[in-house]
């Protein structure tokens, strides 16, 4: 039975996580929430910064035993992090990010991967990768992919919706209006002191808001997501601008929306009323400050939980902190890689690839 609540609890605090990491006269918490997420739609440009740390991640010692492999991942990802930062210009449509990936334990490593993107090209930097070696000739070239010319290849029609970032942004704000809409005010959210959260230095806020669950409040929280949020984030998704740009059909829509309703009610008490005896939640909060141009520039998610699963005999400890900073926002945007010209093709890639026998 417990095994049945791993997906929505996890959809739950992932929920969270996206929508409010998306999105002088202190608001109501959730209304200023809701403000601050619908003026994002005002950016031109913008700078972020994010960051993901595993502080914590340990399985029960007789589980890891039972499988090697497990305990090798395991220590490779306790203490991970993951950096990814980024600048954005809407028009023309231009994004340069770099991907930094940090891994400890007896395979520690670090990569990065640089990327670029237009409105019809991604380029991939190719790094070096010790468990993954590459020919030299082609490391630090950047892999180009004509998403265009992909899709034609693949007897496809080219969808540039994928790539309206505009359109993006629309989706983000119904959905964050759509799932906080549903909850309580008094119960999930209050607004919280700038000593209380690790703001950027120089970082001047109006207003911070926290998203709070608590082994009190997380059966209330998951049944709203289910029975009352889901649904109306379904009914937003079915809108045919975005159909379109996340490719999914009317058909697929319909078939959620079946399987959700059919759903077994009494099943979900009994598994969430469990729930207390498996889960403990000794901190999960979003706290999001929105600055003095009421863009929501800075939020940290800060996770603790616990899970003994008594069927499986898995105790597994998980901790892990999200840190996202939004700056420079409408100014001009600096690139620093711009548009690269040492680029190299996916068929050439291919072709150097199996030189090595892949």
């Amino acid at each position: 039975m417990f095994k049945k609540l791993y997906m929505p609890v996890f959809v739950l605090l992932m929920s969270v996580v996206l929508v409010l990491s998306g999105c002088n006269t202190k608001k109501e918490p959730k209304e200023a929430l809701a403000s601050a997420a619908t003026n994002a739609l005002k950016m031109e440009s913008y700078v972020s910064n994010n960051q993901i740390k595993i502080l914590n991640l340990t399985v029960d010692e007789s589980t890891a035993e039972e499988n090697a492999q497990v305990g090798a991942v395991l220590s490779m990802l306790k203490d991970a992090e993951i950096n990814i930062s980024q600048v954005y210009q809407k028009d023309p449509m231009q994004t340069e990010a770099t991907l930094e990936v940090k891994l400890s334990g007896d395979m520690a490593m670090t990569f990065t991967i640089p990327f670029v993107m237009t409105k019809e090209k991604v380029y991939v930097k190719i790094p070096s990768i010790p468990l993954l070696p590459m020919p030299e000739s082609i490391v630090n070239k950047f892999l180009v992919l004509d998403m265009k010319e992909l899709a034609e290849k693949n007897g496809e029609e080219f969808n540039p919706d994928m790539f309206d970032t505009e359109k993006t942004q629309k989706l983000s704000a119904e959905l964050s209006a759509a799932v906080l809409g549903e909850y309580d005010s008094a119960k999930y959210f209050k607004n919280v002191e700038a000593k209380d959260v690790q703001l950027p230095e120089g970082f001047k806020e109006k207003q911070i808001v926290q998203f709070f669950i608590t082994n009190d409040n997380v059966k209330e929280a998951i049944t709203i997501l289910v029975n009352n949020a889901l649904p109306k984030v379904l009914d937003i998704l079915g809108k045919e601008e975005y159909r379109s740009m996340l490719q999914i059909t009317t058909e697929d829509i319909e078939e959620m929306k079946k399987d959700l309703k059919e759903g077994d009610q009494a099943e979900l008490g009994k598994a969430l009323d469990e729930l207390k005896n498996y889960l403990t939640i000794n901190q999960f909060t979003v706290n999001t400050a929105i600055d003095n141009k009421n863009y929501l520039s800075y939020s940290e998610v800060n996770a603790d939980v616990a899970i003994n699963d008594p069927e499986s005999n898995a105790n597994v400890k998980l901790s892990f902190q999200v840190k996202s900073t939004v700056s420079k926002i409408n100014e001009k945007a600096e690139f620093k890689i711009g548009i690269p010209t040492d680029t190299i093709t996916m068929d050439e890639l291919e072709a150097e690839m199996g030189g090595l026998g892949y």
